[in-house]
């Protein structure tokens, strides 16, 4: 059928009617859902931090990696062996720094 006729039939159909308009309101229940879920603080807020740690660790896998390219190697300008604890360390002021940062734009917009 044409959705023309669809809609005369179940314009006359007041059952049609009725599974149109739960439909409707269902479909409104869950975009409704999803926004709220979206917008509560307690998931913005994780989203954030997740993005810090993926940003973190971007950073620390460009340090890494520059600071321990082979100095024996012909390819590479070579680099200083850094033991794990130092880059444990700068990592770990990589995402307090930032934390902070958003810490602090969040507060301002308020």
């Amino acid at each position: 059928m044409a959705d023309s006729t669809r809609s005369e039939l179940d314009a006359r159909d007041p059952d049609g009617l009725e599974r149109q308009i739960e439909a409707t309101r269902a479909e409104l229940a869950r975009t409704i859902d999803s926004i709220a879920d979206r917008v509560a603080p307690k998931n913005v807020a994780r989203r954030s931090a997740e993005k810090v740690k993926e940003q973190a660790g971007h950073v620390m896998e460009t340090v890494s990696g520059a600071l321990r390219r082979d100095p024996e190697s012909d390819d590479d300008e070579g680099g200083l062996p850094v033991p794990p604890a130092v880059l444990i360390g700068g990592a770990a002021a990589v995402v307090a720094v930032t934390a902070t940062i958003i810490v602090i734009r969040r507060r301002r917009r308020r």
